[in-house]
């Protein structure tokens, strides 16, 4: 059974997601919405993306995921168990891959701070 993947075309978390889908070489079957347009708000999408409504949303056999890291981090644990897209069996190799993951969020708020000054 393939794997489901709303996705939104401008996206980076959904781009980010479906580079890891394509290194996995796994078979997705990708569901283009478009968020400004409410395409994502049908009741079958809000019961999968309970309880945020974002895109990407996956899902993996029924098993609906959202959050790019989260998804991504679910994708290689699964399929790709110990492999050097998320290093399992090496934590400091791994908490190199995390800090990546999350570098933008370790930015956002300096990013705010600099937008918001010169308001």
């Amino acid at each position: 059974m393939p794997i489901d993947l709303y996705y939104a075309t401008l996206s980076p978390p959904c781009r980010a997601v479906l580079m890891t889908l394509r290194q996995l070489n796994l078979d997705v079957n990708i569901i283009t919405t478009d968020v400004h347009k409410k395409e994502s708000w049908p009741p079958q999408f809000l019961k999968l993306s309970y309880p945020q409504h974002t895109v990407p949303t996956l899902v993996d056999d029924g098993f609906p995921l959202g959050e790019s890291r989260a998804i991504m981090q679910y994708l290689v644990s699964k399929y790709a168990p110990n492999s050097d897209l998320y290093p399992t069996h090496d934590l400091k190799k791994r908490a190199h891959v995390d800090r990546l993951l999350y570098y933008d969020m370790s930015i956002w708020n300096a990013i705010v701070d600099a937008i918001v000054s010169q308001i």
